[in-house]
């Protein structure tokens, strides 16, 4: 875990608010058609009025960070929050 870089990740309210997303993805994506076990389609950002190149810029600083895992189905790249790494960061924020 790279804290200063989860630093820099959580710095953009737009990746704050694509972790809080992602940590309740039932609520939030509740119309996608795959299974949300399997993590959200970079796809449904979308509806949430971000671009699809503006979404994928963010998920891809917060998978630098540790902070989101992918999965690759096919043709779809679905993402979940790393709740191990987010746990460790909290943590080390403690320690402080």
């Amino acid at each position: 875990m790279d804290r200063d870089e989860i630093l820099k990740a959580l710095a953009h309210p737009v990746r704050v608010n694509i972790l809080a997303w992602l940590k309740e993805p039932q609520h939030h994506f509740p119309s996608q058609e795959h299974p949300l076990d399997l993590g959200v389609c970079a796809g449904q950002f979308e509806r949430c009025g971000l671009s699809q190149s503006t979404v994928s810029s963010h998920l891809a600083v917060l998978q630098r960070a540790g902070l989101v895992t992918t999965r690759k189905v096919g043709q779809w790249i679905f993402y979940r929050r790393d709740e191990e790494t987010i746990a460790a960061f909290l943590k080390s924020l403690g320690d402080l």
